[in-house]
């Protein structure tokens, strides 16, 4: 597949980038790319959410009132369950909710959300640049050109683009990460997936060496 490259004013240049079909128009498996997501997502978990157990609960540690001849129930415990102030059922406990994919899992999941964005005309393809100071202006005003203003988007550079992250990063529903950084998740929960010249050759000799296979 051939799609025109853009210039950061929004002409076409005379470039055309390849996406290789191995890559982009593979048959998605929706089931790789939901457990890519959910992953991810557990993974972004802390897990340290607790709450204190009837044990754990400072106080309490005299009977409350005789056993019998109140008229009232018995309690061992003003720190009971059912008492206010008391600890809590079952609650919480810190736990690790991190779940690991096997790489041939990953790497289908993240081709097949790759070719539903080329599948869906969701992609397009920039030159690579980089701006000399960062600038939120300049950054604006290229997705003005590429006519993206607004939109959701994931903006992938090959490489660390200082510059160009510090720009993008306090626009609204934009997104900048280094292509080999990019979740599955990152790849489907956007709009557009704007890719810099480079980051599509990167996605192309990323899976080269299996053409044939899920990796």
């Amino acid at each position: 597949m051939l799609l025109d490259v853009y210039k950061k004013d929004g002409s076409v240049s005379a470039e055309k980038a390849n996406l290789e079909d191995f890559v982009f128009s593979i048959e998605p498996n929706d089931h790789s790319i939901y457990l890519a997501v959910k992953s991810f997502l557990a993974n972004q978990r802390q897990g340290t959410h607790k709450s204190k157990e009837r044990g754990e609960v400072r106080g309490g540690g005299k009977k409350p009132w005789k056993q019998k001849g109140r008229g009232g129930a018995r309690a061992g415990t003003s720190r009971s369950p059912l008492w206010v102030g008391g600890g809590t059922i079952f609650g919480p406990k810190p736990r690790n909710y991190r779940e690991d994919l096997n790489k041939k899992v990953k790497s289908l999941a993240r081709k097949s959300a790759l070719s539903y964005k080329a599948k869906d005309n969701q992609i397009v393809v920039v030159e690579d640049f980089n701006f000399e100071k960062p600038s939120t202006k300049e950054f604006v005003s290229v997705l003005k050109s590429l006519k993206l203003e607004g939109k959701k988007i994931l903006f992938l550079t090959h490489n660390h683009q200082e510059n160009v992250w510090k720009s993008g990063r306090n626009i609204a529903k934009v997104k900048v990460l280094e292509c080999n950084s990019a979740s599955t998740y990152d790849l489907v929960n956007n709009q557009v997936l704007v890719l810099q010249k480079s980051s599509v050759d990167y996605f192309n000799n990323l899976y080269s060496a299996n053409k044939g296979g899920l990796n």
